[in-house]
């Protein structure tokens, strides 16, 4: 089966995004670290919740949208507190930009 990009966009996000937090100073890594993680987590997570779903997959697409403009603000706390570069801001923004037309794009063709 093959799956829609928005799996595979999230899953490298994911995977930079701990890379990337791994290096954050201790105090930051358990409060804005684990917020980022968490958030992503959780996204990805409503992601398969709305494959399994039919009666209420606009109502988890929803969700998941709200959860991934927690992520973007979690970022932008993150990028204005110079824990994270302005390259790995501007790759970070990118990767949540087309993450979020694909779900755009998938809450489109859901009644």
């Amino acid at each position: 089966m093959k799956q829609s990009p928005i799996f595979s966009k999230t899953y490298d996000f994911i995977l930079w995004l701990l890379n990337h937090t791994e290096n954050y100073p201790k105090s930051e890594r358990f409060r804005m670290g684990k917020r980022l993680e968490d958030g992503a987590f959780e996204f990805y997570e409503l992601l398969i919740q709305a494959t399994r779903t039919s009666k209420r997959k606009r109502q988890v697409l929803l969700d998941a949208d709200l959860v991934l403009d927690k992520v973007r603000l979690f970022m932008r706390l993150s990028h204005a507190r110079k824990l994270t570069s302005q390259g790995q801001y501007e790759y970070a923004a990118a990767s949540l930009s087309e993450i979020g037309r694909l779900l755009g794009g998938w809450l489109e063709t859901v009644p």
